[in-house]
């Protein structure tokens, strides 16, 4: 099973629309998919028409017990689950902290999904706490949707040094560009001197547009109500690219083995 997380200290960059158009993406390739709404204030799970509640809330995730998995919902679109948000979760910090070992706190929990998908998106909050140190040490990829900006590379930077403090190498990160506006000078600069000297960021960009936005109004993936647009195609193409790094990382890493 393999775990990507769309991530970013921030909030109001993109995160959900990312997480929810990726996992329609996963789910109609085939892979069993499940996407987390970790965000209690419960985004994914209005755009998918789940009801924001989990049975025994943020107790119940932490405590990793079978129940949990009466919660899973299915949103109507094959091969993809939820495991929806519960407004319980903004407790769930200061429940992680309390534990005798803080940092496994979701590790029971992804242990028991294991059989059942393929691919698990989890949706996170903003912020840098113990709840985002539980996402990192679960996850594969880390991806990063960021607004091309000066603030925003900022927090990203703050990111990478909290990563590289925690000696965090096997995590994937993968930064890329978010509601994009060409007409905004400052969006086309950045982007510009960016891709130029930083080649781990994903060269795939989202722009803002209100196809994307409608998605509040479908609530569903933008492929449901715009499959052929430029939008889903730009999310196609990041789709595409997260994977071919992903293997690449993965075929880098058994040459470097002994066995190879």
């Amino acid at each position: 099973m393999k775990i990507y997380s769309l991530y970013n200290i921030k909030g109001g960059v993109g995160k959900t629309t990312t997480a929810v158009n990726l996992a329609y993406l996963s789910a109609s390739e085939g892979a069993r998919t499940l996407i987390w709404d970790l965000d209690p204030q419960g985004s994914t799970s209005f755009y998918l028409c789940v009801k924001p509640s989990v049975k025994g809330g943020a107790k119940e995730i932490l405590g990793g017990h079978p129940d949990v998995k009466s919660s899973l919902r299915m949103t109507g679109f094959p091969n993809l689950d939820l495991l929806p948000a519960d407004l319980s979760y903004r407790h769930m910090e200061a429940q992680i902290d309390q534990r005798s070992k803080p940092l496994t706190a979701f590790h029971k929990l992804m242990k028991s999904l294991e059989s059942h998908y393929d691919h698990v998106f989890i949706d996170c909050p903003p912020g840098m706490g113990i709840l985002a140190e539980n996402v990192f040490h679960i996850s594969n990829l880390l991806v990063v949707p960021l607004i091309p900006t000066p603030l925003s590379l900022r927090a990203y930077n703050s990111l990478v040094q909290f990563l590289v403090k925690r000696r965090a190498n096997r995590l994937h990160v993968l930064p890329f560009f978010n509601m994009i506006n060409e007409h905004k000078p400052i969006h086309r600069v950045v982007t510009r001197n960016v891709f130029g000297k930083h080649p781990i960021f994903l060269q795939s960009i989202i722009p803002e547009s209100n196809i994307i936005e409608a998605m509040g109004v479908k609530r569903s993936p933008v492929f449901s109500y715009a499959r052929d647009s430029q939008e889903a195609n730009a999310y196609r193409s990041l789709w595409n690219e997260i994977k071919q790094r992903e293997a690449r990382r993965t075929a880098q890493a058994h040459k470097g083995s002994p066995a190879s």
